[in-house]
């Protein structure tokens, strides 16, 4: 489904360049679990901005599903992202829209009818656990909360892929825990996951692949990883 094949990322200032990646290499298989680990400038959020083509490589080839991102022209890109949802660390919800608002928002964005967003919009907030949380504003609820809601928005339009950026990174272990096993269950209904994280007890728990990255290059690429790093 997604291949990084020797792809490299450099960028050029106005008196030294700076690499952000350099020769990268790996594939993600549909229905996985994959965990980007490492320091920042490491590289996570570099291959995620060249997964959604918010980014190009300086070399390389970057492939999702049918679509070879570094191909696509800016006006093409809209159709790729369509099969990817993202979960951010400071959620990006609504403010003055509530829960259900901001989930039909991803809904409403993508042309889909009201009568599908009146079926599709509650099942997803079951799902995360928030069915009686329908009408509050995210002021009105916690961390946790606005994490779940930021996933379900995610979710919404049934993607091939959630990527993940530090969900969890503004939550208590409480919270972060619970976001951790809905990332989970959404994997077991067949939703590829990439979760870029810093939490060492988050990636020992799960006992998934982990992609080590250090200094824009791949250090260590394991089946059932642990947090390791120099």
């Amino acid at each position: 489904m997604i291949i990084f094949q020797n792809v490299s990322k450099i960028y050029k200032g106005n008196k030294r360049k700076s690499v952000a990646l350099e020769d990268v290499s790996f594939k993600i298989n549909p229905k996985e679990f994959v965990s980007l680990v490492g320091k920042s400038g490491a590289g996570k959020s570099t291959i995620i901005k060249l997964l959604i083509g918010e980014e190009r490589p300086s070399k390389g080839r970057v492939v999702f599903g049918s679509y070879e991102v570094n191909r696509l022209k800016e006006n093409e890109l809209y159709k790729m992202r369509r099969h990817i949802g993202t979960v951010f660390q400071d959620f990006k919800l609504l403010p003055e829209k509530t829960a259900y608002e901001n989930v039909a928002f991803a809904l409403e964005v993508a042309g889909r009818p009201q009568n599908e967003i009146d079926e599709l919009v509650p099942k997803a907030l079951e799902i995360v656990g928030l069915g009686s949380k329908t009408d509050n504003f995210p002021r009105e609820i916690s961390g946790g909360e606005k994490q779940r809601i930021a996933i379900a928005r995610a979710m919404i339009n049934n993607p091939d892929v959630i990527i993940a950026d530090e969900p969890t990174g503004n939550l208590d272990p409480v919270n972060t825990d619970e976001i951790l096993n809905l990332l989970l269950k959404i994997n077991e209904l067949g939703t590829t996951i990439i979760l870029a994280t810093h939490n060492r007890d988050v990636i020992n728990s799960i006992a998934r692949r982990v992609i080590s990255l250090e200094d824009g290059k791949i250090i260590r690429d394991e089946e059932k990883g642990k947090y390791i790093l120099a």
